[in-house]
């Protein structure tokens, strides 16, 4: 009981600030544009100083772990093939069934990620949660522009489409924190006390300010009609991506219990509030990308309690299925 206890109080103010957002987004009428520069402050300074503190302490050897980072990649592009394929089934539309594909397998790891893991297992979570977080990234960022340039959505060519991902990702300021921080971490730099200090400060508001857009960004967008292939996608997202990851990463080695318990959590994440971001930029999907953050949000309540407590909690769920 005092298992379940703890692990409501670990969980009550995600879900409460995230539920808070929503019960602001449905009470107060303020115009979806206020929320740009709350968006723009979390991206391009709050997030990135929280990453760059999960990574400047970091020794070198944590960050080069190749075959985790194989694993997890691996993990997620079967969970989005698996979406796709799902999304396919029901639309026979490329651009529609690649939203469906970042649905099922892109989690919340950059808002939610970071701050439950941490809370759940501690600071030994911090590199896998950095290094599942750049490469998923990474594969997301670069797999749906090809495949939007392949469906016709983008008039680029296909050198110029590869020269903007590469763009992008090299100033994504998620990425570019990383960079600093491996630098960082490499060179034994430590911030003066001042700077240090602001880092603090503004890392701390990212996990707040993230979860309560998220409940805002969703009672903007109110559910018309539940989509028929929204409940395969989160269960794919929700049940299927954790076990997945559990049984790669098994397959291909032993890396402790916090590693892959880590792992394992932020593959049961919810659908990340990205996909808002992408169906938008393609005006493709968006009412069924709401959909699946309102229900993945919703039902993640129970499925991520229950892994987070089968596995940091009891370990009723060994962290390696072949030892």
């Amino acid at each position: 009981m005092s298992d379940l206890i703890g692990l409501f109080n670990l969980l009550a103010p995600f879900f409460g600030l995230i539920g808070l957002g929503f019960f602001c987004g449905k009470v107060v009428k303020q115009p979806e544009a206020g929320l740009a520069w709350m968006q723009f402050f979390l991206i391009y300074v709050a997030l990135p100083c929280l990453f760059y503190r999960l990574i400047a302490d970091k020794p070198l050897d944590e960050l080069a772990n190749w075959p985790f980072i194989a694993a997890t990649t691996v993990s997620t592009a079967c969970a989005f093939a698996l979406s796709f394929a799902t999304g396919w089934r029901f639309t026979k539309d490329l651009p529609q069934s690649v939203m469906q594909g970042v649905a099922g397998s892109y989690s919340n790891i950059g808002y939610m990620g970071p701050p439950l893991i941490l809370a759940a297992i501690g600071a030994s979570a911090s590199a896998p949660v950095v290094l599942i977080f750049v490469f998923d990234t990474l594969f997301l960022f670069s797999v749906v522009p090809l495949l939007m340039a392949t469906a016709g959505l983008d008039r680029l060519s296909l050198p110029a489409t590869i020269r903007r991902i590469v763009w992008r990702v090299v100033t994504h300021p998620f990425n570019i924190a990383t960079a600093v921080g491996i630098a960082a971490s490499y060179l034994h730099v430590r911030l003066p006390g001042p700077a240090e200090q602001i880092v603090t400060w503004l890392s701390g508001a990212a996990a707040p300010c993230a979860l309560f857009i998220l409940g805002v960004t969703v009672a903007l967008r109110p559910l018309r009609k539940m989509p028929g292939e929204v409940p395969a996608l989160v269960f794919i997202k929700l049940i299927l991506h954790p076990l997945v990851v559990w049984v790669v990463l098994s397959a291909v080695g032993d890396f402790g219990p916090d590693w892959t318990y880590a792992a394992m959590v932020m593959a049961a994440l919810p659908p990340a509030l990205n996909i808002f971001v992408i169906s938008t930029q393609y005006n493709v999907g968006v009412e069924r990308a709401s959909a699946c953050v309102l229900v993945g949000t919703l039902v993640s309540m129970v499925t991520l309690t229950g892994i987070l407590y089968l596995t940091t909690k009891t370990g009723a769920l060994p962290y390696d299925l072949f030892p």
